[in-house]
């Protein structure tokens, strides 16, 4: 490996966030959950929960270049909400899902910069289950003023990240490491394994 690549990988990993996450919820498309890895990635999230217990185990995560964000960062696969739920908590402060309701915070009122948090959105079609809304800590709304008060799944996650990102710069969380060192060795391990092995198969 040149020199140049270890460092792009190391100010990579310097920059990722251990105190934020995404949980998807029965989400049907790859495409949408690829989509969300690719954002995550962009924004330096490292962790990401699919849980499907209404849908069988994702194998892939939509085609092509998508789908290569899916190796750079940690996927946790459940198909037990109590199971995924129990992992969350032992890693994060407060879990809040994307729901329409009338106790919905804004997102633009959530500190991105306070502890840990876990993002929940819900599938296409029906959102964050009931059983999954009770177990966490609150909801949140994106502010909308149009008609359809609803966004696609990538997108409404897109802007959580990014206004996510926006407070923790201002906060000064890109700005020095927040991995474990322990954590960020074995993922610089890993992502040079997967280059290597990349470069052998042309």
């Amino acid at each position: 490996m040149t020199p140049e690549r270890y460092d792009r990988l190391l100010s990579v990993l310097n920059k990722r966030q251990n105190d934020l996450c995404i949980v998807l919820e029965n989400v049907f498309d790859p495409h949408n959950i690829s989509a969300v890895m690719r954002t995550c990635d962009a924004v330096g999230v490292q962790e990401i929960y699919v849980l499907n217990t209404k849908i069988p185990r994702h194998k892939k995560f939509g085609p092509r270049s998508s789908s290569s964000a899916a190796k750079w960062l940690t996927v946790h696969q459940f198909t037990d909400a109590a199971e995924c739920f129990a992992q969350l908590r032992s890693k994060y402060d407060r879990i809040l899902t994307t729901h329409l309701s009338s106790d919905a915070i804004d997102l633009y009122n959530i500190d991105f910069a306070a502890g840990s948090i876990a993002l929940v959105f819900g599938n296409e079609h029906s959102g964050v289950s009931d059983e999954i809304r009770a177990i966490a800590d609150g909801n949140f709304i994106i502010p909308q003023v149009g008609i359809i008060q609803s966004l696609n799944i990538s997108v409404a996650c897109a802007v959580t990240l990014y206004e996510a990102q926006r407070q923790k710069k201002v906060a000064g969380h890109y700005d020095k490491r927040r991995m474990s060192g322990e954590q960020l060795d074995g993922l610089l391990d890993q992502w040079k394994l997967q280059l290597d092995e990349a470069d052998q198969n042309g």
